[in-house]
Protein backbone atom coordinates (compact mmCIF):
# COMPACT_ATOMS: atom_id res chain seq x y z
CA UNK A 1 0.00 0.00 0.00
CA UNK A 2 1.35 3.61 -0.90
CA UNK A 3 1.27 6.36 1.13
CA UNK A 4 -1.58 8.15 -1.52
CA UNK A 5 -3.44 5.43 -0.83
CA UNK A 6 -3.58 5.33 2.96
CA UNK A 7 -4.59 9.40 2.32
CA UNK A 8 -7.58 8.21 0.38
CA UNK A 9 -8.14 5.23 2.47
CA UNK A 10 -7.88 6.61 6.10
CA UNK A 11 -9.92 9.28 4.55
CA UNK A 12 -12.80 7.57 3.68
CA UNK A 13 -12.64 5.63 7.25
CA UNK A 14 -12.75 8.70 9.13
CA UNK A 15 -15.46 10.17 7.09
CA UNK A 16 -17.71 7.07 6.94
CA UNK A 17 -16.98 5.73 10.39
CA UNK A 18 -19.69 8.03 11.83
CA UNK A 19 -21.68 9.36 8.91
CA UNK A 20 -23.93 6.16 8.50
CA UNK A 21 -22.84 4.64 5.73
CA UNK A 22 -20.30 1.49 6.83
CA UNK A 23 -16.79 2.36 7.40
CA UNK A 24 -15.77 -1.06 6.94
CA UNK A 25 -17.56 -1.62 3.81
CA UNK A 26 -16.34 1.37 2.22
CA UNK A 27 -12.84 0.33 2.45
CA UNK A 28 -13.34 -2.68 1.10
CA UNK A 29 -14.95 -1.16 -2.05
CA UNK A 30 -12.42 1.60 -1.65
CA UNK A 31 -9.55 -0.73 -1.76
CA UNK A 32 -11.07 -2.73 -4.86
CA UNK A 33 -11.02 0.41 -6.77
CA UNK A 34 -7.48 1.24 -5.79
CA UNK A 35 -5.83 -2.21 -6.66
CA UNK A 36 -5.10 -2.39 -3.15
CA UNK A 37 -3.52 -6.06 -3.09
CA UNK A 38 -6.32 -8.63 -1.58
CA UNK A 39 -5.16 -9.93 1.97
CA UNK A 40 -6.80 -11.56 5.18
CA UNK A 41 -4.30 -9.21 7.02
CA UNK A 42 -6.28 -6.14 8.62
CA UNK A 43 -3.96 -4.42 10.22
CA UNK A 44 -4.36 -1.36 8.29
CA UNK A 45 -8.35 -1.54 8.74
CA UNK A 46 -7.73 -1.95 12.00
CA UNK A 47 -5.36 1.21 12.34
CA UNK A 48 -7.46 3.22 10.80
CA UNK A 49 -10.64 2.68 13.08
CA UNK A 50 -8.26 3.64 15.99
CA UNK A 51 -7.65 7.03 14.67
CA UNK A 52 -11.37 7.33 14.51
CA UNK A 53 -11.24 6.62 18.49
CA UNK A 54 -9.10 9.49 18.96
CA UNK A 55 -11.45 11.36 17.17
CA UNK A 56 -14.36 10.42 19.40
CA UNK A 57 -12.38 10.73 22.57
CA UNK A 58 -11.31 14.44 21.25
CA UNK A 59 -15.08 15.30 19.92
CA UNK A 60 -16.76 14.18 22.63
CA UNK A 61 -14.19 14.49 25.59
CA UNK A 62 -16.50 16.37 28.06
CA UNK A 63 -18.71 13.18 28.47
CA UNK A 64 -14.96 11.23 28.30
CA UNK A 65 -13.80 12.91 31.38
CA UNK A 66 -16.82 12.78 33.41
CA UNK A 67 -16.99 9.10 33.22
CA UNK A 68 -13.42 8.76 34.34
CA UNK A 69 -13.92 10.27 37.04
CA UNK A 70 -16.82 8.86 38.04
CA UNK A 71 -14.75 5.20 37.52
CA UNK A 72 -11.66 6.68 39.75
CA UNK A 73 -14.53 7.66 42.39
CA UNK A 74 -15.54 4.08 42.33
CA UNK A 75 -12.26 2.39 42.67
CA UNK A 76 -10.81 4.81 44.90
CA UNK A 77 -13.81 4.09 47.47
CA UNK A 78 -15.42 7.61 47.79
CA UNK A 79 -18.68 6.21 46.12
CA UNK A 80 -20.27 2.89 46.58
CA UNK A 81 -21.42 1.35 43.36
CA UNK A 82 -25.29 0.83 43.53
CA UNK A 83 -25.64 4.45 45.00
CA UNK A 84 -23.58 5.59 42.68
CA UNK A 85 -25.15 3.78 39.55
CA UNK A 86 -28.63 5.60 40.39
CA UNK A 87 -27.24 9.10 41.23
CA UNK A 88 -24.72 9.84 38.66
CA UNK A 89 -25.24 9.55 35.42
CA UNK A 90 -22.04 9.57 34.11
CA UNK A 91 -20.82 6.41 35.83
CA UNK A 92 -24.44 5.02 35.05
CA UNK A 93 -23.00 5.68 31.23
CA UNK A 94 -19.56 3.83 31.62
CA UNK A 95 -21.47 0.85 32.90
CA UNK A 96 -24.33 0.87 29.83
CA UNK A 97 -21.15 1.72 27.75
CA UNK A 98 -19.54 -1.87 28.73
CA UNK A 99 -22.67 -3.57 28.93
CA UNK A 100 -23.55 -2.88 25.46
CA UNK A 101 -19.83 -3.71 24.43
CA UNK A 102 -20.28 -7.35 25.36
CA UNK A 103 -22.05 -8.51 22.26
CA UNK A 104 -19.04 -7.12 20.10
CA UNK A 105 -16.36 -8.38 21.94
CA UNK A 106 -17.85 -12.50 22.13
CA UNK A 107 -18.68 -11.82 18.14
CA UNK A 108 -15.40 -10.29 17.55
CA UNK A 109 -13.22 -12.76 19.27
CA UNK A 110 -14.90 -16.20 18.68
CA UNK A 111 -14.83 -15.60 15.13
CA UNK A 112 -12.24 -13.41 14.24
CA UNK A 113 -11.42 -15.07 10.80
CA UNK A 114 -14.57 -15.72 9.29
CA UNK A 115 -14.71 -11.80 9.65
CA UNK A 116 -11.87 -10.91 8.04
CA UNK A 117 -12.73 -12.70 4.97
CA UNK A 118 -15.73 -10.75 4.53
CA UNK A 119 -13.27 -7.98 4.11
CA UNK A 120 -12.30 -9.60 0.83
CA UNK A 121 -15.59 -9.87 -0.69
CA UNK A 122 -16.79 -6.78 -2.19
CA UNK A 123 -20.36 -7.84 -4.04
CA UNK A 124 -21.20 -9.19 -0.05
CA UNK A 125 -20.19 -5.06 1.19
CA UNK A 126 -22.62 -4.20 -1.98
CA UNK A 127 -25.63 -6.21 -0.38
CA UNK A 128 -24.82 -5.15 3.51
CA UNK A 129 -24.86 -1.48 2.30
CA UNK A 130 -28.60 -2.24 1.09
CA UNK A 131 -29.58 -3.60 4.11
CA UNK A 132 -28.07 -0.75 5.85
CA UNK A 133 -29.60 1.86 3.30
CA UNK A 134 -33.18 -0.38 4.75
CA UNK A 135 -32.17 -0.07 8.55
CA UNK A 136 -31.55 3.61 7.97
CA UNK A 137 -35.07 4.52 5.81
CA UNK A 138 -37.22 2.89 8.47
CA UNK A 139 -36.16 5.25 11.01
CA UNK A 140 -38.32 7.50 9.46
CA UNK A 141 -41.44 5.05 11.49
CA UNK A 142 -39.20 5.50 14.50
CA UNK A 143 -41.02 7.50 17.53
CA UNK A 144 -38.71 9.01 20.11
CA UNK A 145 -39.75 10.43 23.16
CA UNK A 146 -37.96 13.29 25.07
CA UNK A 147 -37.49 11.58 28.35
CA UNK A 148 -36.56 8.15 27.46
CA UNK A 149 -32.83 7.46 28.08
CA UNK A 150 -30.46 4.40 27.59
CA UNK A 151 -31.24 1.31 29.71
CA UNK A 152 -29.38 -1.98 30.43
CA UNK A 153 -31.95 -3.57 28.49
CA UNK A 154 -31.60 -0.69 25.43
CA UNK A 155 -27.95 -1.27 26.07
CA UNK A 156 -27.80 -4.75 25.50
CA UNK A 157 -29.77 -4.29 21.80
CA UNK A 158 -27.84 -1.62 20.80
CA UNK A 159 -24.53 -3.61 21.89
CA UNK A 160 -26.42 -7.03 19.58
CA UNK A 161 -26.57 -3.99 16.71
CA UNK A 162 -22.91 -3.04 17.11
CA UNK A 163 -21.77 -6.56 16.85
CA UNK A 164 -23.62 -7.39 13.74
CA UNK A 165 -22.08 -4.39 12.08
CA UNK A 166 -18.86 -5.99 12.31
CA UNK A 167 -19.98 -7.51 8.88
CA UNK A 168 -18.58 -4.82 6.42
CA UNK A 169 -21.42 -3.01 4.23
CA UNK A 170 -23.22 -2.73 7.70
CA UNK A 171 -22.95 0.56 8.90
CA UNK A 172 -21.90 0.79 12.89
CA UNK A 173 -23.19 4.14 13.50
CA UNK A 174 -25.94 3.58 11.47
CA UNK A 175 -27.27 0.35 13.34
CA UNK A 176 -26.78 1.72 16.76
CA UNK A 177 -28.39 5.23 16.03
CA UNK A 178 -31.06 3.28 14.31
CA UNK A 179 -31.74 0.97 16.95
CA UNK A 180 -31.79 3.75 19.33
CA UNK A 181 -34.22 5.51 18.13
CA UNK A 182 -36.63 2.17 17.28
CA UNK A 183 -35.79 2.22 21.31
CA UNK A 184 -37.83 5.81 21.14
CA UNK A 185 -34.68 7.34 22.80
CA UNK A 186 -33.73 10.75 21.20
CA UNK A 187 -31.65 10.77 18.12
CA UNK A 188 -28.59 12.91 19.70
CA UNK A 189 -29.11 10.83 23.20
CA UNK A 190 -28.47 7.49 20.96
CA UNK A 191 -25.90 9.04 18.51
CA UNK A 192 -23.75 10.43 21.26
CA UNK A 193 -24.16 6.75 22.68
CA UNK A 194 -23.01 5.15 19.49
CA UNK A 195 -20.16 7.34 19.36
CA UNK A 196 -19.00 6.36 22.77
CA UNK A 197 -19.48 3.17 22.46
CA UNK A 198 -17.18 2.52 19.89
CA UNK A 199 -14.25 3.13 22.07
CA UNK A 200 -14.18 -0.37 23.99
CA UNK A 201 -14.68 -2.26 20.44
CA UNK A 202 -12.11 -0.58 18.95
CA UNK A 203 -9.76 -0.20 21.55
CA UNK A 204 -9.44 -3.61 22.04
CA UNK A 205 -9.02 -4.68 18.31
CA UNK A 206 -6.84 -2.18 18.19
CA UNK A 207 -4.71 -3.80 21.47
CA UNK A 208 -4.93 -7.07 19.96
CA UNK A 209 -3.57 -6.77 16.48
CA UNK A 210 -0.32 -3.88 18.32
CA UNK A 211 0.37 -7.39 19.95
CA UNK A 212 0.55 -9.34 17.02
CA UNK A 213 2.57 -6.66 14.75
CA UNK A 214 4.89 -7.02 18.10
CA UNK A 215 5.52 -10.55 17.70
CA UNK A 216 5.63 -10.73 14.09
CA UNK A 217 7.54 -7.72 13.32
CA UNK A 218 6.59 -4.57 11.09
CA UNK A 219 8.74 -2.77 8.24
CA UNK A 220 9.05 0.72 8.20
CA UNK A 221 7.74 0.72 4.68
CA UNK A 222 4.32 -0.78 5.96
CA UNK A 223 4.27 1.04 9.19
CA UNK A 224 4.35 4.53 7.55
CA UNK A 225 1.23 3.94 5.36
CA UNK A 226 -0.63 3.08 8.55
CA UNK A 227 0.75 6.14 10.28
CA UNK A 228 -0.16 7.96 7.88
CA UNK A 229 -3.49 6.62 7.35
CA UNK A 230 -4.13 6.67 11.34
CA UNK A 231 -3.53 10.65 11.53
CA UNK A 232 -6.20 11.35 8.57
CA UNK A 233 -8.74 9.32 9.78
CA UNK A 234 -8.48 10.79 13.32
CA UNK A 235 -8.90 14.23 10.94
CA UNK A 236 -12.25 13.24 8.94
CA UNK A 237 -13.38 11.61 11.77
CA UNK A 238 -13.83 14.21 13.68
CA UNK A 239 -15.89 16.31 11.35
CA UNK A 240 -18.21 13.56 10.44
CA UNK A 241 -18.98 13.67 14.46
CA UNK A 242 -19.61 17.39 14.40
CA UNK A 243 -21.38 17.08 10.85
CA UNK A 244 -23.55 13.90 12.42
CA UNK A 245 -24.41 15.47 15.08
CA UNK A 246 -25.75 18.67 13.06
CA UNK A 247 -27.47 16.58 10.93
CA UNK A 248 -29.39 14.69 13.65
CA UNK A 249 -30.53 17.62 15.14
CA UNK A 250 -32.09 19.04 12.26
CA UNK A 251 -33.86 15.46 11.79
CA UNK A 252 -32.48 14.45 8.33
CA UNK A 253 -30.67 11.28 9.58
CA UNK A 254 -32.30 8.69 7.23
CA UNK A 255 -31.66 10.89 3.93
CA UNK A 256 -28.32 8.55 4.51
CA UNK A 257 -30.27 6.11 3.52
CA UNK A 258 -30.81 6.78 0.05
CA UNK A 259 -26.53 7.02 -0.85
CA UNK A 260 -26.50 3.47 1.46
CA UNK A 261 -29.15 2.24 -1.57
CA UNK A 262 -27.75 3.74 -3.76
CA UNK A 263 -24.26 2.50 -3.76
CA UNK A 264 -24.96 -0.33 -2.83
CA UNK A 265 -27.47 -1.11 -5.75
CA UNK A 266 -24.49 0.12 -8.16
CA UNK A 267 -21.84 -2.43 -6.14
CA UNK A 268 -24.59 -5.44 -6.70
CA UNK A 269 -24.93 -4.34 -10.68
CA UNK A 270 -21.03 -3.85 -11.35
CA UNK A 271 -18.74 -5.75 -9.37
Amino acid sequence: MTVLQAIILGTVQGLTEFLPVSSSGHLVLAEHLLKVPITDDITFEVFVHFGTLLSVLVALWPEVREILRSARDLLTGVRLAPQYYRENEYFRLGILILVGSIPAAVIGIRYEDAISETFTDPKLVAVMLVLTGLILFLTRLATPSSEKRVGIVSAILIGVAQALAIVPGISRSGSTISTAMYLRVPPLKGARFSFLLSVPVIAGATLMKTKEILESGITVEYFLPILVGTAVAFSSGYLAIRLLLRIIEQGRFSMFSFYCLGVGTIGIVFI
